[in-house]
């Protein structure tokens, strides 16, 4: 079993850029679509999903209607969200969304938040409390037959996920833990079981939010609250690099481009139960892009 290793010394720091002045309330869910070459990405607060088309630079808002936690491609063609009321399907050429799955009808106070595709084409996506109620959210699995199975309780903040290239571990963030964890995965079932620590993240660097992997299976994570996004080994719990943003409250990264030699990054205006905006950050809720010497993998789909 590995031993995390706490660290506040943060090798490797570059800066990235701004990429996109949008200034999101509560921006989330980056995602690179590699078969169309746009960049998906969501903010929550204003239930909007944006699909932003680097060829033409434009970026369309299409509003969901409710709170919307992240955004995965669908095989068969659209995309798949996780909202405040369960798993939708999107057309994105009608904008017509069609509702699949509703796991907590009876909690209305919970919401969905992140969430992505396995490798073999599930979406997984946890809930969390709107009223800031502990362990009051679960993680979710959505098949491609579209059955929901609820695959882990008691989780305050459902955060990134990633699935390890040999598809054998699971890594998962709930950000009040300031950890990410690690699970043995079945790709055959989709069951996961052995829940133990791989990264701690010390409280100097912020909290743990979003999360994605790159091409050398390392992990990269937004650090909410950190204005930065750090990759880490998961198998030593190591920081091998950082990236600094000019914005507190980063929240999800994806390698994106035509190489996938890009790594996005989402950020926040304001809190997830803060209405304080930051007046010092001019740039909070921009997409920043970062160049870091490494590529990603590109995003599974929902394979129903």
């Amino acid at each position: 079993m590995v031993v995390p290793v706490i660290c506040t010394l943060m090798p490797g720091e570059i800066t990235a850029e701004l990429f996109l002045d949008a200034r999101a309330t509560l921006g989330e869910g980056a995602l690179w679509d590699s078969k169309r070459h746009m960049l998906y990405w969501v903010d929550i607060i204003e239930k909007k999903l944006f699909d932003f088309d680097p060829s033409t630079k434009k970026n369309r808002a299409i509003d969901v209607g409710q709170f919307v936690g992240t955004v995965v491609p669908r095989k068969r063609g659209g995309v798949m969200l996780a909202l405040h009321h369960g798993f939708c399907a999107l057309d994105l050429e009608t904008e017509k969304l069609t509702p699949i799955a509703d796991p907590e009808k009876d909690l209305p106070d919970n919401r969905f938040n992140d969430g992505k595709c396995d490798p073999a084409g599930r979406f997984w996506a946890g809930t969390m409390s709107l009223v800031g109620k502990n362990n009051a959210g679960a993680l979710y699995r959505l098949d491609p037959d579209l059955t929901v199975h609820r695959m882990l309780d008691g989780a305050t903040t459902s955060n990134g996920i990633v699935w390890s290239l040999d598809s054998k571990t699971m890594y998962y963030i709930d950000t009040p833990t300031r950890r990410v964890d690690a699970f043995d995965y079945d790709i055959e079932t989709g069951d996961i079981k052995k829940r133990r620590p791989a990264i701690s993240i010390p409280e100097s660097g912020g909290n743990p939010d979003g999360m994605t992997i790159d091409a050398e299976g390392m992990l990269w994570v937004a650090h909410w609250g950190g204005g930065r996004v750090t990759r880490w080994n998961p198998r030593d719990g190591k920081p091998l690099q950082t990236v600094r943003v000019p914005v507190s409250r980063t929240t999800s990264c994806a390698f994106g481009g035509e190489k996938l030699d890009q790594l996005f990054i989402t950020t926040a205006q304001i809190g997830r139960f803060s209405q304080t905006p930051l007046p010092d950050e001019p740039h909070a809720g921009g997409v920043f892009v970062a160049e870091v010497g490494t590529r990603g993998v590109p995003a599974f789909e929902f394979a129903g």
